[in-house]
């Protein structure tokens, strides 16, 4: 195993809930930690961004609760997403009220800045940092942060094309810290093999979206059930940076799945509390052909735990 800071070690499984763009709300994160895997959610999220204090209160005190009442079964932490790109008006604030309410753990993503980090790091913080190959995962850590998400090909959200075979090993010969592999990971058996290659923790989001806490609207979430692999499209038309998104939800915005055009990646823009374009084309990773019904939070983690189970009684 590797090098695990306080906030990584002893989960109850080795999972970490992705933070879920317009998704993820104080409601599925807080089930999320409850359920014994870290819940997650961008800053942005909370708009207007007087909002995020908001959320952090209701978080940290709900868990503070909940871990008095269960001394013996305490939950897991929970992270918040930063979106470190030049467009994002917010980050600023948005990392005050992290550094306020010490947040566990910081996710960044699009740009890796030492400020961010020593901002984290000065509460006792953990940060992770999203990364698509191995050239950034190296830039990361050179510049402070603590461990590494590897966003392997088949992920939900900005997903980059290595095999999470090739990426993993990559960054393996050189670092022995924290490292969360996403691409594609929905059941325990899979959570296992993401172990089995070299990485601490599954990274999952694209399953959490098909939950009764998420703040998904309804179709999305019958979408995912609906759907697997096939209905996946890699494009970067939709922010300017390539993603996987549910082919039946471009249909429904009148555009055609297999013909889209690309996009000036200049154009990406994060702004904090601008409107987001394309609010309605539905972000998902390839994974989702094993989600099968809509339940709640606390059932599919209880499921992932049996299949986490069952896959490693197979091996040994």
């Amino acid at each position: 195993m590797s090098r695990l800071p306080g906030a990584l070690n002893n989960l109850p499984l080795p999972i970490i809930g992705s933070p879920l763009f317009i998704i993820s709300n104080p409601k599925l994160v807080i089930a999320q930690c409850i359920a014994g895997v870290v819940g997650s959610m961008p800053a942005l999220n909370a708009r207007p961004a007087e909002q995020l204090e908001e959320w952090l209160i209701e978080i940290t005190e709900t868990l503070a609760a909940y871990n008095k009442a269960n001394p013996d079964k305490p939950a897991a932490p929970f992270a918040i997403n930063q979106i470190v790109h030049k467009s994002n008006d917010r980050l600023e604030h948005d990392m005050q009220m992290c550094v306020k309410y010490k947040v566990p753990i910081i996710i960044t993503s699009l740009g890796a800045r030492e400020d961010i980090n020593a901002a984290a790091h000065s509460y006792g913080g953990v940060v992770l940092h999203d990364i698509i190959n191995n050239k950034h995962a190296r830039k990361a850590i050179e510049k402070g942060a603590d461990g590494l998400i590897a966003v392997a090909a088949g992920a939900g959200g900005h997903a980059g094309v290595k095999s999470p075979f090739a990426l993993i090993q990559e960054i393996r010969q050189w670092f022995d810290g924290p490292v969360a592999l996403s691409g594609s990971i929905s059941t325990g058996s899979a959570v296992l093999a993401a172990q089995a290659m070299g990485a601490d923790f599954a990274y999952i989001g694209s399953a959490f979206i098909a939950t009764e806490e998420a703040r998904a609207a309804d179709a999305y979430k019958q979408s995912i059930v609906d759907s697997n692999s096939d209905d996946i499209v890699y494009s970067n038309l939709f922010t300017g940076v390539h993603g996987n998104y549910l082919a039946p939800s471009i249909r429904n915005a009148g555009m055609d799945p297999d013909n889209l055009e690309v996009s000036d990646p200049s154009k990406m823009n994060f702004g904090g509390d601008k409107s987001k374009a394309w609010k309605d084309i539905w972000g998902c990773g390839q994974g989702i052909g094993a989600i099968t019904k809509v339940q709640s939070t606390a059932e599919y983690v209880a499921q992932l735990k049996r299949e986490y189970a069952e896959a490693k009684a197979k091996i040994l």
